[in-house]
């Protein structure tokens, strides 16, 4: 679990870049629309989820009598 300060200090930022778009003019927003549209589309193939594990090889060597 991320500490409050490091969830303090990533509100901040979404606060600074959401006030930075309402200055930007219609052309600019278009540009970053666009931006975000292509780095969305790249992203898709990607799975970052769990890697995946294999199960361990049985073992195929015939237990030896004593």
């Amino acid at each position: 679990m991320p500490s409050d300060e490091e969830i303090s200090r990533v509100r901040r930022l979404i606060k600074r870049v959401k006030d930075g778009l309402d200055d930007l003019d219609a052309n600019q927003r278009a540009e970053i629309e666009e931006a975000i549209t292509v780095a969305r589309r790249g992203r898709q193939g990607v799975m970052l989820g769990m890697p995946r594990v294999r199960q361990p090889l049985p073992d195929l060597r015939p237990a030896r009598p004593a």
